[in-house]
């Protein structure tokens, strides 16, 4: 393709000029290799996961990384095992090929995911004094994590075939994986790229995360003033929980990319989420120091529940055993008796904000992307009913009413639909019957509602029902939403929301409850992405099928032994308001959080209660994309069609946890990859900007991997590195030298 001739301004330009559409069918994706490398890095990915979940800010395992080092092996593999004999040919049947190396890479995407069943056990172990079952546990994060995978399965149309499914987090996986094993001659720029960007990054990693971790978040401002906690709370954020790290600027890829690299991320999603994050900054200020709720008895950024009597000049954190029975349920006469309990005002603000932007997606996704949805609601259709209970031949519902002649010019000749998906039609691959996909649904929910008996979980078979039945319709919208922007909406506070009416008084019927709605959805999203990874790659879907669901077993397994081990050895650090630079727990802490807040509902975030805004945000949200829809309808200006409120709302609450002073530097990033050199380098954009983002990736994460084992005591022993000025004693200063806020401290 001449360089004049390269643009990529569509979705399709992307599929078709970023990615070839070129396939061979003949090549083999089942051999020894690919399992035994498929299992060996879904053991990796799972464990480094868990442990990335664990940090002050929660780190994605990159599938990017996790081919490179699949690619290192399959090529070593093939080069040094002899293929004399039956047992070499089994073991060493030719060349690594491009499509067994796509199946190992599925098989660790789908393991490298950290469960959320694991953050509801590890709440249970450090809050509620252990569960009673290890067995139930491990049967429990493997439902969790698979009954999302059957939901995702059967919605394979909606989110996975159309062209505007683009799945952006796959660009740079495909692009490398074709990259890889294209002619060597054709792609040695490329590669040699990728791989002095990644032993780069591999050996400069260190510096940031041990030897010099003020690297992680330099603040001018804090420099200049090291005894003010409103540069603190403005300007500082390399620290967990210290601050909105405001112009901050880090030089830790691993904190700048911990949500996914911003060299893939949309210019339509990123554009929107500079606007939110802007807004989040002004928000939260403005909660803290005009002390709403409260908001300067408490610290500035934390995730607990805190108490109303005072201890000095804070509040203390609340003591749930206080106010919970035998069996984990709320004694309300205790809790009246106790006083209800607080949050800050910045937890609040995400609550608030997160709320409206979550049902704000609704109303979006049905004003700008119908078209995009109603395929998944054609069953609905009073044609489609009358069709399907007055059709006499619907009691021989297993045989195909349409013939494969039939099936394949009714998807040819559909112009939605991706054209990766119709050259893997022509090649007639065989297809995953629905079927499948359905049993694993239906062995999930068997196993989980056991399991949670058994776990004496206070969540009632209705409860089960019904949250299977959000998983489905959530999967819809917010599944849609993340495979056209690249936007992954959190709904765990809704479904923590949703399960605090449903369950008064029960905070474990409500971490379970959002286990099978929120991870479920989440799980289910990661197979969605993945589907389309493989129809890009051009794997054929039963090797797809049979790889997702043996990489999500092994990875809920290691999962489930990797929380143990964390909470065994960093339990005290875990339960802190702060944690350190290396461990913290608060993912676990703000689920607990709100298990127990939403417990209490009626008490807290009813109309007339102290945080009833975080209630009625939810109503709220529903109409606050109508203005800018009417504005765009009566004016045709294209900037009210770019504004999605969904995705701003979300992140004017994004700096309420975690390290916040990789933010400006991601932003850099993103504008620089997606604005600047998409549209005045295109030719440079396609061949390298995600091989780019891949070799950063890998890098980096091979050697946090690395660190964590080596030195951060990932395996029970740390080994800190000496203090000096660029590792400062964070008892004094916070690692950008802003000044500690005391309140972190009680």
């Amino acid at each position: 393709m001449e360089k004049h001739d390269i643009h990529a301004d569509t979705v399709e330009d992307i599929t078709t000029q970023v990615l070839t559409v070129e396939d061979d069918p003949t090549v083999n994706p089942w051999t020894f290799r690919m399992f035994f490398l498929g299992i060996g890095f879904a053991v990796f990915g799972s464990v480094l996961q868990e442990i990335f979940y664990f940090k002050p800010q929660v780190i994605y395992v990159s599938v990017v990384f996790l081919t490179v080092l699949a690619y290192i092996l399959g090529e070593f593999m093939a080069y040094t095992i002899p293929r004399k004999g039956a047992i070499g040919r089994f073991l060493n049947p030719g060349p690594f090929n491009g499509k067994e190396h796509a199946a190992i890479a599925l098989m660790a995407s789908a393991a490298a995911q950290s469960a959320l069943s694991t953050e509801a056990l590890a709440a249970q172990q450090l809050f509620y004094g252990g569960f009673p079952s290890r067995a139930a546990a491990v049967f429990i994060t493997l439902s969790s994590q698979l009954i999302g995978y059957g939901i995702a399965g059967l919605l394979r149309d909606v989110l996975v075939y159309p062209t505007k499914m683009l799945w952006p987090y796959n660009l740079p996986v495909a692009s490398l994986l074709e990259s890889l094993h294209k002619d060597k001659a054709a792609t040695k720029k490329r590669l040699r790229l990728f791989y002095i960007v990644f032993f780069v990054l591999f050996f400069w990693e260190v510096v940031p995360e041990y030897i010099f971790p003020v690297l992680e978040g330099v603040s001018i401002f804090c420099l200049a003033h090291q005894d003010s906690l409103v540069f603190t709370n403005l300007f500082g954020g390399a620290s967990g929980n210290e601050g909105l790290g405001f112009l901050s600027v880090c030089f830790d890829w691993q904190y700048i990319a911990s949500l996914g690299s911003p060299m893939w991320y949309p210019l339509y999603s990123l554009t929107n989420t500079l606007i939110g994050y802007l807004g989040c900054i002004m928000l939260f200020m403005a909660l803290f120091y005009r002390n709403t709720w409260d908001a300067r008895k408490f610290p500035f950024l934390s995730q607990f529940l805190f108490d109303d009597s005072s201890n000095g000049t804070f509040y203390s954190v609340y003591n749930q055993s206080d106010i919970l029975d035998s069996n984990f349920e709320v004694d309300f006469d205790a809790m009246h008796a106790k006083g209800i309990p607080n949050l800050t005002a910045t937890y609040l603000g995400y609550l608030i904000t997160s709320a409206m932007g979550f049902t704000a997606t609704f109303t979006h996704m049905l004003l700008w992307n119908w078209d995009d949805i109603k395929v998944g609601w054609a069953w609905a259709a009073p044609s489609a009913l009358k069709k399907t209970f007055f059709n006499p031949s619907w009691y021989v519902f297993w045989k195909n009413q349409e013939t494969p002649e039939e099936r394949l010019e009714r998807k040819m000749n559909d112009p939605a639909l991706d054209p990766h998906y119709k050259l893997m039609l022509r090649n007639l691959y065989p297809e995953v019957p629905l079927w499948w996909w359905g049993a694993i649904l239906l062995v999930s929910w068997v196993i989980g509602i056991i399991c949670l008996y058994v776990m004496k979980s206070t969540l009632p078979w209705w409860g089960f029902i019904l949250a299977l039945l959000f998983s489905i319709i959530f999967m819809l919208f917010f599944g849609a939403q993340f495979g056209i922007t690249g936007f992954q909406f959190n709904i765990q506070p809704f479904c923590q929301m949703i399960a605090g009416y449903m369950f008064p008084g029960r905070p474990l019927a409500n971490l379970y409850f959002t286990c099978y709605t929120f991870n479920a959805l989440q799980m289910g999203q990661v197979l969605a992405r993945d589907l389309k990874l493989a129809q890009y790659v051009h794997l054929s879907p039963r090797c797809t099928f049979t790889v997702q669901v043996i990489g999500c077993i092994v990875g809920a397994l290691l999962n489930y032994s990797m929380m143990l081990t964390i909470v065994d050895n960093q339990a005290p650090i875990l339960t802190s308001i702060e944690g350190s630079n290396i461990w913290s727990g608060q993912n676990v802490q703000q689920f607990n959080t709100l298990a127990i807040a939403w417990s209490i509902a009626k008490d807290m975030f009813s109309i007339g209660s102290k945080y009833q805004w975080v209630t009625i945000s939810y109503i709220v949200g529903f109409a606050v994309p109508f203005p800018f829809w009417i504005a765009y309808r009566y004016t045709g200006w294209r900037v009210f069609s770019y504004i999605n409120l969904s995705i701003i709302l979300w992140y004017m609450g994004w700096l309420f946890v975690g390290i916040n002073a990789s933010i400006l530097s991601y932003f850099i990033v993103g504008f620089m990859a997606q604005f600047w050199l998409r549209k005045f380098r295109p030719q440079w954009f396609v061949d390298y900007n995600y091989i780019l983002s891949a070799a950063l990736d890998g890098g980096t994460q091979v050697m946090v991997f690395i660190l964590t084992f080596a030195v951060f005591g990932g395996s029970g022993n740390a080994h800190s590195f000496p203090t000096w000025a660029g590792n400062p004693d964070t008892s004094v200063h916070n690692l950008d030298y802003c000044m500690v806020d005391p309140a972190t401290q009680s």
